[in-house]
């Protein structure tokens, strides 16, 4: 059984599962037919704790309409409080893109009011990727532009194909970033790349984009068009086995830290480090650094 603020992992050891959102959710059943624009794949015992987000609209190359909006945050919701994923990758399921962004379509039949409210939407979404307490990497084989890559640059690290094309598009359309792009591509790569980029609309492929700190990795683009999602994956099964809850206090010490003066960062992660101190996993990797054995964490 799959539950909501429980554990994704069925009963069954299996490899692993793909969950198309709302399959198990009676305020979904209406919509059943209807083709999910996010699917969730949780990984077996093979790679135990790695959760996939797959973005899956291809007639709008993954645009940020209303229905993958909502899938999302029903994704999160899931995945939030579930102690199991250690690392969630965000990926695409479409060749070629990641995600083009806003669906200007729709905002175009927007009035202002709603067009300022969905907007708030989009940016509380990129919030809540940010704020879940795992490590996240995006996975960019194709075109992230606009929300697709503020989207990217709400995750704790980006991966992208050497071919692929970034940029934050808006003021090309008469917009500029409002999903949070204008407060995390700064802190990225600095304030004038950032107004460069943001100023000129200008899209980079990924080489640059690892050239400038806007990637952690730009991998060279395979037959398979999953480069970028095979590092990804590289890099989610290297975190994996360690320590899940110094992990996560890692991630919110350096997240609250850098958005305050050091001295109250530095109280930040002495408070981080002192809900550590009493677990399970700390004593572990002590006794297992004298018994010289590779530690098993819990996660406790």
């Amino acid at each position: 059984m799959l539950r909501l603020g429980g554990s994704l992992r069925a009963l069954s050891a299996a490899e692993h599962f793909w969950m198309p959102l709302g399959s198990g959710c009676p305020r979904r059943c209406a919509s059943a037919g209807r083709k999910k624009e996010i699917l969730l794949h949780v990984h077996g015992e093979a790679s135990c704790g790695i959760a996939e987000i797959l973005m899956n609209r291809p007639h709008a190359k993954n645009s940020l309409g209303k229905v993958l909006v909502d899938e999302l945050y029903e994704t999160l919701d899931l995945l939030r409080f579930d102690e199991n994923i250690r690392v969630v990758i965000i990926k695409s399921k479409v060749g070629g893109v990641f995600c083009s962004g806003a669906d200007l379509k729709e905002r175009a039949k927007m009035t202002d009011a709603e067009a300022d409210h969905f907007v708030q939407r989009l940016r509380s979404l990129m919030d809540g990727i940010a704020a879940l307490p795992m490590p996240t990497i995006a996975a960019i084989d194709g075109y992230a532009l606009g929300g697709g890559l503020e989207m990217a640059l709400a995750c704790d690290l980006r991966v992208a194909a050497s071919s692929a094309k970034m940029g934050l598009i808006e003021t090309t359309r008469g917009l500029f970033p409002g999903a949070g792009g204008t407060q995390r591509l700064p802190r990225c790569i600095g304030i004038g790349r950032a107004k460069e980029l943001i100023f000129t609309g200008r899209q980079i492929d990924g080489q640059e984009a690892s050239s400038i700190g806007l990637v952690n990795h730009a991998v060279p683009q395979n037959e398979e068009g999953d480069a970028a999602y095979q590092k990804a994956l590289a890099l989610a099964e290297e975190i994996v086995p360690r320590a899940p809850i110094a992990v996560k206090m890692g991630k919110l010490a350096i997240n609250r830290g850098t958005e305050v003066d050091i001295a109250s960062g530095m109280a930040i992660e002495r408070m981080c480090y002192a809900q550590n101190i009493p677990t399970k996993d700390r004593q572990e990797g002590m006794a297992a650094f004298i018994e010289k054995r590779p530690p098993k964490f819990i996660g406790k």
